[in-house]
């Protein structure tokens, strides 16, 4: 046998990756059927002992004013894979940021099944008006779309760059695991796969370059049970899963407002900060808690 035969082999394969991935993706769009976006209301207030009420009853507190976190993006932050909204990403979020601060969080969302990084830029991010807390989550629809590493590299930045404007404090999470998806075939998720690893390092630079903390959820542990029914998307154990690997960035953001605080209480100066993000006395030993 000639020993260039494995090489040949080889790099024909690698060739035929690609348009056999493109095959196995359009099967995928005519055999899966996605879960729908989970059926209630996409705002609400969760109080600190976890109890949930509509979004316009937020009021103000002994202990400072409602938290507003507000998410954009796909369908992770639309919830897609759980039966309910309450079950969903976001509304998790808000439950550990109101038990471990002690303030109600006012949460909302503005997502779709479907969306890209593109969209969020030009349709979503439009719509928030004001926020403490800012989530950009999205990218499985641009690995899906094929859309390249300067595309995305050029929505991220525009989105953070204008979420930055629109909120005290922006975190940014990466696509999920299309490549472990059980509803795909192995060629399509081999490429998924690649095609994560270079969106994921051109989101780590861009975030790097603005200072925002970037959660990566496409590279960890899945735990049993992370799959909704489709294969596809989260169901409520992946969702529990990445809330609480999302929560942990934003906690540290409030950790850092109140050491900040109290040395400025200690100078004199106060007055100078807004007390929006301020955790009040005792939240710290509930964020330590809940980080052991």
């Amino acid at each position: 046998m000639n020993s260039l035969d494995p090489v040949l082999r080889s790099g024909a394969r690698r060739r035929l990756r690609r348009p056999l991935a493109i095959v196995e993706a359009a099967i995928a769009r005519r055999t899966i059927r996605l879960a729908p976006e989970p059926s209630g209301e996409r705002a609400g207030v969760i109080a600190p002992d976890g109890a949930a009420a509509p979004a316009a009853s937020a009021t103000v507190r002994d202990c400072g004013a409602p938290l507003r976190l507000v998410a954009v993006g796909d369908s992770l932050v639309a919830g897609c894979g759980v039966a309910a909204q309450d079950r969903a990403l976001v509304p998790r979020i808000a439950r550990i940021l109101a038990a471990a601060t002690g303030r109600d969080v006012q949460w909302s969302t503005h997502a779709r099944l479907g969306a890209t990084m593109r969209r969020v830029r030009y349709r979503f991010l439009p719509e928030v008006d004001g926020a403490d807390l800012l989530l950009v989550c999205a990218g499985s629809n641009d690995l899906m779309a094929r859309r390249g590493p300067a595309e995305w590299t050029e929505d991220l930045s525009a989105v953070l760059d204008d979420a930055a404007r629109r909120s005290r404090y922006v975190v940014a999470c990466s696509a999920g695991q299309l490549y472990r998806s059980p509803a795909l075939m192995p060629t399509l998720r081999s490429v998924l796969r690649e095609w994560t690893d270079i969106q994921t390092d051109a989101s780590v630079a861009v975030c790097a370059e603005r200072g925002v903390p970037f959660v990566d959820v496409a590279h960890c542990d899945l735990p049993e049970g992370f799959w909704a029914d489709d294969g596809f998307h989260p169901g409520a154990i992946g969702y529990e899963m990445a809330a609480a690997m999302l929560a942990r960035p934003m906690l540290a953001q409030f950790t850092d407002d109140e050491d900040e605080g109290a040395r400025a209480a200690s100078t004199g100066r106060a007055g100078e900060r807004p007390d929006a993000l301020v955790m009040p006395a005792g939240a710290q030993s509930r964020v330590d808690e809940r980080r052991s």
